[in-house]
């Protein structure tokens, strides 16, 4: 459900943050390069704007290891990969399979409108 959302400097700060990197940062990882630009952030402000974007629909939130969320710019459907070793979130460069929720619905009376899916293994850095 998209909720709607002003106009703020410091949101607009954090969104362009997300959209320039493709690690898929944690709200911690925003904030430490937030500061630099705007040195009287707090790590709320940078958490509250993050949840804000995210329940807006603007940016996907990515419940991830069940310890920290970690945030993506694009919000078209994609798959990710979670690095066991290093914790790393990347993007998987395959497209999406869009009968995977139409089997979903075959086996369950959900209402399902959507998936995440997220693969989890060692990533190429660490596996070297």
């Amino acid at each position: 459900m998209s909720v709607p959302i002003k106009y703020s400097h410091q949101r607009e700060a954090i969104l362009s943050n997300l959209k320039s990197r493709y690690d898929h940062p944690t709200a911690e990882m925003v904030y430490q390069d937030i500061r630099q630009k705007i040195p009287n952030i707090s790590l709320a402000t940078v958490y509250r704007n993050l949840n804000q974007l995210a329940d807006a629909g603007i940016i996907a939130r990515l419940y991830c290891n069940g310890k920290t969320d970690h945030f993506d710019a694009t919000t078209t459907p994609h798959y990710h990969f979670l690095c066991k070793c290093c914790g790393a979130v990347k993007d998987m460069e395959m497209q999406p399979f869009p009968a995977l929720i139409e089997a979903a619905k075959k086996y369950s009376a959900f209402s399902i409108e959507e998936a995440s899916v997220l693969f989890s293994g060692i990533c190429d850095v660490c596996s070297q």
